[in-house]
């Protein structure tokens, strides 16, 4: 037989938890949102290192 009281404690324990989950969360939304914000302000578009050569990163002759 199961006892199901839940006791004051355990309901300011819980809404505590709730609260700080939720602090957690909005803060790696927050890291999430400037790490974007950050890579795309560096200008052009965002592409992936995978070990190839990439044409938009060899000088054109004669362009300076």
């Amino acid at each position: 037989m199961a006892i199901k009281a839940e006791h004051e404690l355990h309901q300011r324990r819980k809404s505590r938890n709730v609260g700080v989950g939720l602090v957690l969360l909005g803060f790696a939304a927050l890291m999430f949102a400037l790490s974007v914000v950050k890579i795309n302000s560096l200008g052009g578009p965002v592409e992936g290192f995978d070990h190839v050569s990439r044409p938009a990163l060899v000088p054109v002759e004669g362009s300076e």
